[in-house]
């Protein structure tokens, strides 16, 4: 594809019969990337007249979808963009389909296990499914924690390149909930790059205490993956060598979420199959 024949794909991206479907589609542009964009960036992406594009940021902007950076010249997703993402996440079609694989990880390995996605800079839980075990920590879905002090947040940090990181970190304070907390942004890259190297994450009771977990991602056709898997516990119950036995069962559980989340990214209809 010739540049000149790519600049048109991008420009018919943005065509629309009404106004409102324009405004979706720059949405779209905005949230396809991880990145910050000016007005004149917009203006190169989409082809339209640099008045056109100022007038439907400033109407996304009033409406709480995007939001301006400190410096205000660059736009970003805002909180109603964010939080349509999560509920969409939260409600959609496949939350049975997952959940049935996040029991049968719970009844395989005995304790308390969740789905999680990054929003922002916290993970959300987007599922879980508790342990009969008399002594568990509860935490519902749409629950969020930290993403520095939570294994499935490591995760998803790790996939990120040093200048993303530097820039979501920088916005977010590092708060020290218990003594094995990383609040050092050089600590943090060490173990950052630990878990990169490892394909696991664990937390040692780093955001809450007695609280112990391992987490993967769940692979993702593309590479970078929006969603964990992982495994919650009592430190009586759970050790990191107790973790790593669990691994297989954890991995085995991200790859039937996989099968999930790309059979609907390939257009399979899984009710024809049934």
């Amino acid at each position: 594809m010739t540049e000149i024949q790519a600049k048109r794909a991008d420009v018919s991206k943005i065509d629309g019969d009404t106004p409102t479907m324009r405004l979706l589609a720059l949405l779209e542009i905005i949230a396809a990337k991880d990145q910050l964009f000016s007005l004149q960036r917009l203006v190169e992406e989409t082809g339209l007249p640099k008045p056109t594009v100022h007038r439907m940021l400033q109407q996304l902007e009033s409406a709480g979808m995007l939001q301006r950076d400190s410096d205000g010249r660059h736009y970003g997703t805002g909180f109603r963009l964010r939080r349509l993402a999560e509920n969409l996440l939260l409600n959609d079609t496949r939350h049975g389909a997952r959940h049935v694989v996040l029991r049968q990880l719970m009844e395989e390995v005995g304790e308390s296990c969740n789905i999680t996605a990054l929003s922002g800079s916290e993970v959300l839980y987007l599922d879980r499914v508790e342990t009969d075990a008399p002594l568990r920590f509860y935490l519902h879905p749409g629950s969020r924690v930290p993403a520095h002090c939570s294994a499935s947040g490591k995760l998803f940090l790790a996939q990120m390149n040093p200048a993303q990181r530097r820039r979501l970190l920088a916005h977010v304070p590092l708060t020290r909930y218990t003594k094995n907390t990383l609040a050092d942004v050089d600590q943090l890259e060490v173990e950052i790059e630990r878990v990169r190297r490892d394909g696991y994450a664990l937390d040692d009771e780093e955001f809450l205490p007695g609280l112990f977990c391992v987490a993967v991602l769940v692979p993702m056709q593309g590479g970078r993956s929006n969603m964990g898997v992982a495994i919650q516990a009592p430190i009586m119950r759970m050790t990191p060598e107790k973790a790593l036995q669990f691994l297989p069962a954890l991995q085995r559980a991200a790859a039937a979420l996989a099968t999930i989340e790309n059979e609907d990214t390939n257009g399979t209809d899984r009710s024809a199959s049934a």
